[in-house]
């Protein structure tokens, strides 16, 4: 299957685990596109309530494209999409997002913790808040921070940070709001494997402590094999849903690519996709 083909994966393993609440995001026929160019096409899957779910794909798949649809900023070529039971809309405040991290340079001088703020009070920035709901705010930014476990830096200029510092505030951001979604773009990008680890373990603990449901975008599966729900694939125009399982397969990947495509995998179970040279240049194939 390949050009604007649709769901590659069969119903039952596209299907979510069983929740007795409300999905958190469902896609009938869904395609995605920029003006009369279409991205991918044919996307049937539901993200269910508590679900953490990796979303795999080569550079330019539109991986990040499915996050504006979630996000209302981008509209669907076709088809329908309900995130938290409604249609997508900006600034949706139960929404945390933590889009692809731009580099930052010494002389960058906010704050962490101000960053953090950021995720409450953005749009108000250089406008105080009144007394009660100043105090307010700095608790919830204060929990914020340590749910990241990043006290010891927060008060640090973001240009003197490590990548991995930043991330977490970062993640404070997008948490400081009490989102029950949460988008997360790249987050393990320029991370050492260590510390893509502890990324994905940290997300995945307060993701089940906090409730929230998560879609995070990862071009290599394997630090996320531990944590995750389920994998969305997208790639050549398709989209395959599934456990890691079910989708990361010879037979799932070269329908998708129309190519013959291998999986292997080695003495500690990571896997490794052999076969997409054409469409990509990074060695995982994600």
């Amino acid at each position: 299957m390949g050009g604007s083909s649709g769901i590659l994966a069969p119903a039952s393993p596209g299907s979510p685990p069983v929740h007795a609440v409300e999905p958190a995001v469902v896609a009938r026929d869904l395609a995605a596109g920029y003006g009369t160019e279409t991205v991918w096409a044919g996307a049937t899957f539901e993200i269910g309530a508590g679900e953490m779910v990796g979303v795999l794909g080569p550079n330019g798949a539109g991986k990040s494209t499915l996050l504006r649809l979630l996000l209302g900023l981008l509209r669907p070529q076709r088809g329908t999409v309900q995130v938290l039971g409604r249609p997508p809309m900006r600034g949706n405040p139960d929404i945390g997002y933590v889009p692809q991290r731009r580099p930052t340079t010494d002389e960058t001088s906010i704050r962490g913790v101000d960053l953090v703020r950021l995720g409450l009070d953005g749009h108000r920035w250089g406008t105080p808040l009144p007394g009660r709901r100043q105090r307010a705010a700095g608790r919830r930014v204060a929990d914020a921070v340590a749910a990241v476990a990043a006290q010891p830096y927060a008060g640090r200029p973001v240009g003197q940070l490590s990548g991995g510092e930043l991330q977490r505030l970062l993640l404070a951001q997008a948490l400081v709001g009490e989102p029950t979604l949460l988008l997360l773009d790249e987050p393990l990008a320029s991370l050492d494997l260590r510390h893509q680890a502890g990324m994905a373990a940290l997300v995945s603990d307060l993701a089940r402590e906090l409730g929230l449901t998560v879609l995070l975008i990862a071009h290599d599966v394997n630090p996320l094999l531990p944590v995750i729900d389920r994998v969305l694939y997208i790639g050549r125009g398709g989209v395959a849903i599934g456990t890691p399982g079910e989708v990361i397969t010879p037979e799932v990947l070269s329908r998708l690519y129309e190519a013959p495509v291998e999986v292997l995998e080695d003495s500690r179970g990571r896997l490794f996709v052999v076969g997409l040279e054409d469409e990509v240049s990074h060695p995982h194939g994600y």
